[in-house]
């Protein structure tokens, strides 16, 4: 599926309720932008046998007191699967944009790190949630301003 696709389907898979589904398309162009910079078009999440996506959390070498939680994408069945320590954990393909559209919903979530060379997990890109959020802020505030620009044309007498 390719980018494109992949938008289409989240929006048509979004809640019906409201205006959730215009809200959705309004950030696909920065999740598409975000996308676009990555290699692969699905990569694999570890997940537990409840769907969970499994959260790793890193500690800085020398400053224990700092602390990130990281989902890792893996670009192939087999780099996940080698990362496997639980018996209840699998590896997953999810496609890229799905993968970013999560980030905001999951909370304690500081980056994604998306391995991009299959065989190699020494290299990786890192998307932080805060780069993310930034990115889809922008598109959020130009489909308010577009959709108050469009409500101020209805006349205030149109009841």
């Amino acid at each position: 599926m390719d980018l494109d696709q992949q938008i289409q389907t989240l929006i048509k898979n979004s809640p019906q309720n409201g205006n959730t589904a215009e809200v959705v398309e309004a950030v696909t162009p920065a999740l598409k932008l975000l996308a676009q910079q990555l290699q692969h078009l699905e990569y694999y999440i570890l997940q537990t046998d409840t769907q969970n996506w499994v959260l790793t959390t890193l500690g800085h070498r020398n400053k224990s007191e700092l602390e990130k939680r990281v989902i890792y994408a893996f670009p192939t069945q087999k780099d996940a699967s080698s990362s496997i320590v639980e018996d209840n954990v699998v590896a997953k393909p999810v496609p890229v944009v799905y993968i970013l559209f999560q980030m905001i919903a999951i909370e304690p979530l500081d980056s994604l790190v998306f391995f991009e060379k299959p065989g190699n997990l020494t290299t990786a890109t890192e998307v932080k949630r805060e780069d993310v959020q930034k990115l889809i802020n922008i598109y959020l505030q130009q489909y308010q301003a577009s959709s108050n620009s469009h409500s101020s044309k209805i006349p205030p007498d149109i009841a």
